[in-house]
């Protein structure tokens, strides 16, 4: 079952977006170009493992979309799919994967298998003129996505090279005149910290 609308799936991707490793204002300024509901297949698997339970999840259907090895079942809220389960405008997704095929390559001996439809949100969007994907999990609401725009780190890395240069020439000078030296490390330590605070704030 879907735990939030499309408009609360949204949200969820601005959050996402805003997080400190994504480009700067993605969660403003990423366009959203399609946003899909689907139910998409996945096979449970329930495997005793020296006596540990271990559950795997595996894509039932053919896919490059990101995270769907990562999926979560909450215990104990799963439906019985038949004719009297209503999905109303959602996709289905067509199983076209073989359960066998993923059963030689687990560990541990089987406990249960079954054919899980799993709440999704197909999402891509586009930044800077390039195209996105992400899949946003119906049930928890975390967000998955194979490649995102990053913030790039050659401001910070300018920063901490000049810093370097800096106390580098300013050691150099404390073997010759210790007095001038402390005071002009002081300073530039002040500087590239104010410096990093302004570049971050604005990349």
């Amino acid at each position: 079952m879907f735990m939030s609308d499309q408009n609360g799936a949204i949200g969820m991707f601005r959050r996402w977006a805003a997080g400190s490793k994504k480009a700067k204002d993605l969660d403003r300024l990423a366009q959203i170009s399609s946003i899909k509901k689907q139910y998409f297949p996945v096979y449970l698997f329930k495997r005793d493992n020296q006596g540990v339970e271990q559950i795997f999840i595996e894509p039932a259907a053919s896919t490059t979309l990101p995270g769907l090895h990562s999926l979560k079942v909450p215990a104990g809220d799963l439906k019985i799919f038949d004719e009297k389960f209503d999905v109303g405008s959602t996709e289905m997704i067509k199983p076209d994967i073989e359960m066998l095929s993923y059963l030689n390559s687990l560990p541990g001996k089987p406990k249960e298998q079954a054919l899980v439809y799993f709440p999704i949100w197909n999402m891509d969007y586009t930044f800077e003129g390039k195209k996105y994907n992400a899949v946003i999990d119906g049930v928890s609401g975390e967000v998955f996505s194979g490649e995102f725009p990053v913030r790039s780190s050659a401001p910070y890395l300018l920063v901490a090279i000049a810093g370097f240069l800096a106390f580098v020439a300013e050691g150099f000078l404390a073997t010759y005149n210790l007095m001038i030296a402390l005071p002009l490390m002081a300073f530039t330590a002040i500087a590239i910290f104010f410096i990093a605070l302004t570049v971050a704030r604005r990349m």
